[in-house]
């Protein structure tokens, strides 16, 4: 071990990429080429954020740098070793640590010091270095008092950090995130990424980190964007984001205070310039510019037609208290709100807060051990509850639930067959089935041509569509869904959100689990707060973020944009700054102090 240190110890490329070209095998014989004769490097202490759409091959890239994919053509060399050279194998893998977007994935220890230990151990790393690398890495990630606990008892923000300290443990020279914060709530998001921040800081590492996030890409020395499979952007952040229509046209958006300078120069007729771009503050800057000499079209100003929501309550949860161990606290406790026909709730809370265990108390998966959840049912004219057994099929019925990964729900041969199953369950005719598929499919913009296609064979957001699909063919009145924007670029997170607000439009109920702050505030008719397994505020996205609501002792963020909005409040009084949609907040700069100014 410490002669391959040595060996690579005066490298100054960490990785050098030359016209490299992978493709993947598929059963219809015809390769899919997912990374297609791309050239860059990374230098040695650089950190690199690498974006893209899903399906752009980014990881793809991650993967070959980390040796387990080999080029089918072109060279790479990492840590100016040759990769596809049998003798330098042990070397670059010995020094490469790879932080996946799902921590069960690689989780194999069963208490959370033996996970450590695996990396090292297969290094053949001696004792008692072993143990001390072990028990410095725990220390490191703030988890040693967890070290003789089952990972499975672990929150996300935990798993991650476990995960992480596996890697650390490995003293890796390259560190490689692929989507490592997308599963994370706000706060833990940043503890990570503090962490990561540290490492480069102590450890001297290069880090490549595969991301949907603007704001995490901004973190970064420099950004490289990916467009099947090509390299399409290579610069520092202001270079690249400064280039907003081509950022646009990948499929990508700006943080949100880009966006908003962005949109405030649209309405007021003003360009902007790369050095706007440079931080938050000098866009800022730009924006107290444009406003100081503004002169915009009152055409410009749009009129948004506020959502109605109905007064019939179609879900109703009272005192609801659940607990997996009668000598652990309870996961949650005397919960209670309602959702309403055509209202979408959202519930947020840091990981380990109770929510994944609240929702699935919704359609029957968990039965209340205290309180009721009752259920509408317009058929029968009264509240049914999950109390009762022979009431559980009809519930499941009128409420459809999509888990975090709802592309693990994927099982049947076909795609016809696997949105047929939940309605063919229910009791519905063959005929009925199919109409409800067919139904589904405009519904989560799929087409029909993808009916006769394995599930398996399908990219990733395809996949979440199918399973968002078998959920609407059941005609649910209220649907659950658990992060279903998780781990989906930005256009594809706008598709999703979209489909959720067309789905509202037509009645549906939707409760939203969402780390997301920003859309789930935007989005939202009503928010519910959990905090270690208390509810802590149920009301208003308004509400929850104005001066009155302590926001911060409920551990959450504001959202990006209000926290900007926040920030230009002291100079612009007369702004509203808890807004959560650009375009609201770009106008309430532009037109807040003017009277009279109304759309055509």
């Amino acid at each position: 071990m410490e002669s391959n240190t040595k060996d690579i110890a005066e490298y100054n490329l960490t990785v050098k990429a030359e016209d490299i070209l992978f493709s993947y095998e598929t059963n219809s014989g015809k390769d899919v080429v997912a990374v297609d004769h791309a050239s860059f490097s990374v230098k040695r202490g650089e950190y690199v954020a690498v974006l893209g759409r899903n399906g752009s091959g980014k990881s793809t890239l991650a993967k070959m740098i980390d040796i387990l994919e080999f080029p089918d053509s072109g060279k790479l060399s990492v840590f100016e070793l040759e990769a596809d050279k049998d003798e330098n194998f042990w070397q670059i893998r010995s020094h490469c640590g790879m932080v996946f977007q799902n921590p069960d994935n690689q989780i194999v220890g069963t208490t959370v010091e033996e996970d450590v230990a695996f990396g090292p151990e297969n290094l053949s790393v001696p004792l008692p270095e072993l143990a001390l690398r072990v028990e410095k890495a725990l220390g490191y990630v703030g988890l040693l008092e967890k070290a003789d606990k089952q990972p499975a008892s672990l929150s996300g923000g935990q798993k991650q950090k476990l995960a992480i300290a596996g890697v650390l443990a490995m003293q890796p020279q390259l560190l490689i995130l692929d989507e490592s914060t997308s599963m994370l709530d706000p706060k833990a998001r940043d503890e990570f990424l503090q962490l990561v921040s540290r490492m480069r800081k102590d450890k001297g590492i290069t880090v490549i980190h595969i991301t949907h996030d603007m704001h995490e890409a901004y973190l970064a020395d420099r950004v490289i964007i990916l467009e099947k499979g090509k390299i399409r952007l290579n610069g520092t952040p202001p270079e690249v984001f400064s280039q907003v229509e081509r950022i646009r046209e990948l499929g990508l958006e700006l943080p949100k205070w880009a966006e908003l300078l962005c949109e405030v120069a649209r309405i007021c007729g003003v360009k902007t310039e790369q050095s706007d771009f440079l931080s938050e503050e000098s866009a800022k800057n730009k924006i107290r510019e444009i406003l100081k000499n503004k002169h915009p079209d009152p055409k410009m100003k749009t009129e948004k037609k506020p959502h109605e929501v109905s007064d019939q309550v179609i879900l109703r949860v009272t005192g609801l208290s659940h607990s997996y161990d009668k000598k652990e606290k309870k996961a949650i406790s005397d919960i209670a709100f309602d959702v309403k026909k055509g209202e979408i709730v959202t519930v947020i809370g840091h990981s380990g807060s109770g929510k994944t265990t609240l929702i699935s108390h919704l359609n029957g998966i968990l039965r209340p051990l205290e309180g009721k959840v009752e259920v509408w049912s317009e058929e029968d004219q009264k509240y049914i509850s999950t109390e009762k057994n022979n009431e559980i099929k009809k519930i499941r019925g009128h409420v459809g639930l999509l888990f975090q990964y709802p592309e693990y729900q994927l099982f049947e041969e076909t795609v016809e067959k696997d949105i047929k199953f939940g309605p063919s369950k229910m009791g519905y005719d063959n005929e009925t089935c199919d109409r409800l598929m067919r139904e589904s499919l405009p519904l989560v913009g799929l087409s029909e041509d993808i009916l006769k296609r394995s599930p398996f064979e399908l990219s990733g957001g395809q996949k979440r569509r199918v399973a968002f699909a078998g959920i609407l063919a059941m005609n649910p009145d209220v649907l659950i869904l658990d992060e279903p924007a998780a781990g989906l670029d930005p256009a594809g997170q706008k598709e999703i959100f979209g489909y959720i607000e067309k789905l509202r439009d037509q009645g549906k109920s939707i409760v939203l689990v969402s780390h997301d702050m920003d859309e789930a505030a935007r989005i939202a008719d009503r928010v519910l707060v959990l905090k270690k397994g208390e509810q802590v505020f149920f009301g208003s996205p308004k509400k929850l973020f104005s001066k009155e609501t302590n926001s911060y002792a409920m551990r959450l963020d504001k959202p990006c944009l209000v926290q900007t909005m926040s920030d230009l409040k002291a100079e612009y009084p007369y702004i509203d700054d808890t807004v959560f949609d650009v375009t609201e907040a770009a106008e309430s700069l532009v037109f807040g102090d003017m009277k009279e100014v109304d759309a055509p």
